[in-house]
Parts: structure tokens; sequence; C-alpha cells
């Protein structure tokens, strides 16, 4: 029986149909509404208590990435609901400007947090909320771009729950960006679309759901170019498409809308990598998968592997639906015809390919993609092509579901079982603790007039990661500050690390008065004793340039006054 999806328009061999997908608006609506609940509950139930409390939980919260993710989420909502002008502006590195781009700016991130921050004022609420809508938005895209491909919802459903909530993403809950998966379903169905009627609008479409991804998240970006470029030539090749002046025209017109609309969320990146910035190729090295990595995950069902692997360097493992089901799925499809065969060898190439990648240079195809493609310098972790893999895996695994269930006699008995046993696949025990609140010297801080802080001790460059609780503490006052914690590290910060964290002294005055620096906040706890008795002496000595403003057994508030000569 043939499908009269619009999809099938244009194609030389006619899709078999699975569960006819319908075209009346009103039953589309209620798909997506039924979609995203069941994301949604999914997700609520995977995430308890977080889900409940969002502002009242946090994951591994003395963890300095969690630190800086709560942070840069918390900030964008912030500059998105006070000043989105000056968004890139972020209150990190003062006096330097566009400090947001000195790692991920989180822009998506920032904006699905927007309306609990506005509600609630609170960080922890603002950023787990986007942290729980990621899972939501990464299931109903991925459930979309299945349901595209093997016209069968109940398959849609699997597919989409093997690659929202795989062990690689649950692994990276500290780094919000990692999360953000749902515009890579998104720009391969525009693709698809594109494919079956090759239009301008799709061609559109396409671009602007790829530039959508670099809202979300920057390596993620490049994947997405990469995606579709491989799928652009392979399906070129696959139905013969070489001469196809419309084919041709649509993915220009999505290059040049991707091209002028990312343009200005890259434009940051490019300054900064003309400034000197960029990964050494050792870091990819450091940071590239082993076999063990696709073995290794947290999930219940899989945690019996760990104890055989040793020492693992990622988290990588697919899921055994993903994994048995892709192994069908490429069985099954490659025995079919038409478009099913060309998902299955379109997306087996794309698993391969993502997997050799993410084994890092030594492997080679990583030091040429280094090479050849524009924003590989900016990046290091070659073990993140690991989720190519299960993105393609995924889709494989919904075709082999698709394939299976339609020779099944009790198919919607058998689509349960497949359906509960991919949830399963993917229970993963989080623990979750009270989030850090601000110390009560933050309070004194956040009622004094504007001006730049400089937070002690500064640490040194090797350690600048705690600095991202200084930057956590900030959401509490969003005051600039002098010491930060970041990708990138502006090169005059590093070079007065000794100066500043001396403060202090003639010359961290000086420097701070030239640098207009209103506010010192010393915290006392890590100071030795014999450091802290130095720090007494020195604050006796140039008392006549600071006025105190809070002192407890934890934190000194200082405002500097005055410059010596």
């Amino acid at each position: 029986m043939s499908s009269d999806h619009p999809a099938d328009l244009g194609r030389q061999t006619p899709r078999p149909a699975g569960i006819p997908v319908s075209r009346s608006r009103p039953s589309e609506r209620l798909e997506l509404l039924l979609v995203v609940a069941g994301f949604a509950v999914l997700t609520a139930a995977l995430f308890a208590p977080l889900s409940l409390a969002p502002g009242d939980w946090a994951y591994q919260p003395e963890n300095g990435d969690g630190q800086f993710s709560v942070w840069n989420v918390a900030w964008v909502a912030h500059a998105l609901l006070t000043d989105p002008l000056h968004l890139l502006d972020a209150n990190i590195f003062f006096p330097h400007r566009g400090t947001l781009a000195y790692s991920e700016l989180n822009l998506l991130a920032g904006l699905l947090a927007t309306p609990a921050y506005f509600m609630t004022g609170s960080a922890y609420a603002a950023h787990n909320s986007a942290l729980l809508a990621s899972f939501v938005l990464s299931g109903t895209a991925m459930y979309y771009l299945c349901r595209y491909l093997v016209e069968d919802r109940r398959a849609a459903v699997i597919g989409g729950i093997c690659f929202a909530f795989c062990p690689h993403v649950i692994a990276h809950l500290l780094h919000i960006q990692l999360l953000m998966t749902a515009f890579l379903p998104l720009s391969l169905l525009a693709f698809h679309r594109l494919v079956d009627r090759p239009t301008a609008m799709r061609g559109s479409v396409l671009g602007l759901a790829m530039t959508g991804q670099a809202l979300a998240c920057h390596y993620y970006a490049v994947y997405a170019m990469l995606l579709v470029g491989f799928a652009v030539l392979t399906v070129a090749a696959l139905r013969s498409r070489w001469s196809d002046v419309r084919y041709w025209k649509s993915v220009a017109t999505g290059a040049l809308v991707a091209t002028a609309t990312a343009a200005p969320i890259a434009w940051p990146f490019v300054a900064l990598r003309s400034s000197g910035f960029e990964r050494p190729i050792e870091a990819s090295r450091q940071f590239a998968a082993d076999w063990r990595s696709y073995f290794a995950s947290a999930a219940l069902l899989h945690e019996w592997m760990l104890p055989y692997l040793g020492n693992w360097k990622e988290v990588l493992f697919p899921g055994f639906v993903a994994i048995v089901l892709g192994l069908a799925g490429l069985a099954l499809g490659w025995r079919a015809r038409g478009h099913l065969r060309d998902t299955a060898i379109l997306y087996a190439s794309l698993a391969v390919l993502a997997c050799w990648a993410s084994f890092g240079p030594d492997a080679g195809l990583y030091s040429l993609l280094r090479a050849t493609v524009p924003g590989f310098s900016l990046m290091r972790a070659a073990n993140r092509f690991g989720l190519i893999v299960v993105l393609a895996l995924s889709i494989l695994a919904s075709l082999g579901a698709r394939c299976i269930l339609e020779r099944s006699r009790r198919a919607w008995m058998l689509a349960g079982f497949l359906l509960l046993a991919a949830i399963a696949d993917h229970v993963v025990v989080l623990t979750f603790a009270a989030p850090l609140r601000p110390a009560a010297v933050y309070d004194t801080l956040a009622s004094l007039p504007a001006g730049a802080v400089l937070e002690l001790p500064v640490y040194s460059r090797l350690l600048g990661f705690r600095r991202s609780r200084y930057m956590l503490d900030s959401t509490a006052h969003w005051k600039p500050l002098v010491d930060a914690y970041s990708d990138y590290q502006p090169q005059d910060f590093i070079d007065r690390l000794d100066v500043l964290g001396d403060f202090p002294t003639r010359e961290a005055l000086i420097d701070l008065s030239r640098d207009g620096v209103s506010y010192a906040l010393i915290h006392l706890n890590p100071y030795e004793p014999q450091a802290r008795q130095d720090l007494t002496e020195r604050l006796q000595i140039w008392s006549p340039y600071l006025k105190e403003h809070h002192r407890d057994a934890e934190a000194i508030l200082l405002e500097i006054t005055g410059r010596p000569d």
C-alpha cells in the first residue's frame, strides 16, 4: 500500500506505509502535544526530585564546571531581561568586554531559562529548567525525524528515547551546552524534507535549523555542518541527484541562510581566534575516545560492564536497545527498497565515520577535519563525536523497530515491550544535593553602588577553575568581576595574577584604581595561618585607601577609596 505523505512527492520509489501520518492540522497539534507531554513526563520521572523543585536541588554543586554552567545560563537570562544589547559583555574579566565569548555562549539555554529566572530570580531554577527542557526538546525533535524517515510513530518514540536520554548526554549534566542536542535531528529533518521537495523555502528552513544549533552549542554547530554536508553528497549519490538543479539550488539557499544568520553568533569566536587563541592538537589526543569508551555507561542495566573495562576516557555506550535495533535496522533496511535502504546506508555510514573521528588525531580522520573545517581549532574533545554515533544508531533503531513491528501479528504488544525496554535501558540513579548559597557578605555587596569587584584569593592559573565559585556567587549582585574562569583567559589578566593576589599592596592598589575597580572581597578560610597574618598586616598598612563595609569570620568586604602616589 502506498502512502500519500507529502514527503513521497518526487520520490523514485514510494514509501511503504507504517502508521500513516495524518495531514490534518488539529491532529498534528494533538500529536505534538502528546509527544511533548510524554517526553516531559519521562524527563520528570528520570530526574526527580530536581524536576519537582528545580530551585532547591543541584547536580554536584561543588564541581567547577557545574558552577560555571549555572552562572552562564543565569547571565544570559539576566542580560536578556535587563540589557540584551550588552549580552556578550558578561560580568567577568573586568575591564574586558565581549567576555561571554571566552567560552560557550549558551544562548539557547539562557533563552529557555529566562521564564524561570524572571519568575524566581534563582540561578539554579533557571539553569535546571533549561536542563530539563533540553531533554524534552531533544526527544521531540528526534521523534519527528524518525517519524518522517520510517513513518511509524511507535518506532519514532523509541528512536527519540534512545537519542535524548543516551548515557553520553546524562554523563554531561554539568555541561549545559552538551545537553542542547535538539537542533541536530531538526537540521536533518529539514534536510530530508528538502530532498523530497526541493524549494527555496525548505532550503531556508534548513539554514535556520543549523543556525539554531549554533545558538545552542558551537561544538554541535560544527557537527550539524558536517552532518548536513555529508548527507547532501551521500543522497546525491544514492538518488542520482547530481544534475538536479532544484536540489542544488535549495541546498545553496540553506547554506546562504545559515551563513548569514549564524554570522553574528560566529563573529566573536572568529575575533577570539584572530587574537591567537586555539586548542593545541595535543588536547584533542587527551580527549579522544578509545574502545572502552563505547562500553562505558552509568545506566543501571549497563553498570555490570564497568569492572571489566578498567579506565575509560568517556561514556559513549549507545545502549542495548539502540545497538540491537540499530543492527536490525541496518540489516532489514539494506534488504528493503527505496528510501528505507537509503536511510540505512546514510546513517550506517555516518555512524562509522563519527566513530572513526571520535578516536582523535592519531586515527587520521579527526586530523583531516581539523585541517580543513572552519572552527575545529577551537575544539578539543574528539570523543564528543560519539554523540553522532548515538544519533545515527537511534535512527537505525527506529528503522529496525518499524521493520520488526510491521512483521509482527501482535505489533502493539511488541511495541509496548520495546518502549519499556528503551526506558529501562536509560535509567540512571542520580544524586542531587542542596545548591550552594552565597555567603552573607554578598548581601552587603549587592546593596552597594555599582562597581567592579576583585575577589581573593585570586588563585593561580592552574587553579583558576576555583574562581567559578566567585562567578556563581556573583548571580546575587551581578557586579563585574576582575578574576574569573573560562576556556580563554586574557593574557594581561594572567600576567598580573601575582600582583592581584598580593592585594593590598602599592602595585595592586595602583593597578586596580587605574582600571576603576571599586571593591575587594577577601575570603578568609582559604588562607593559611601565616598568609592570614601577612594579610592582616598589609590591611593595616594600606587602610587609608580602604573602607570596610563588612567583616565576619569568613569574609572581609572593602571599598577601594584611593590610590597611593
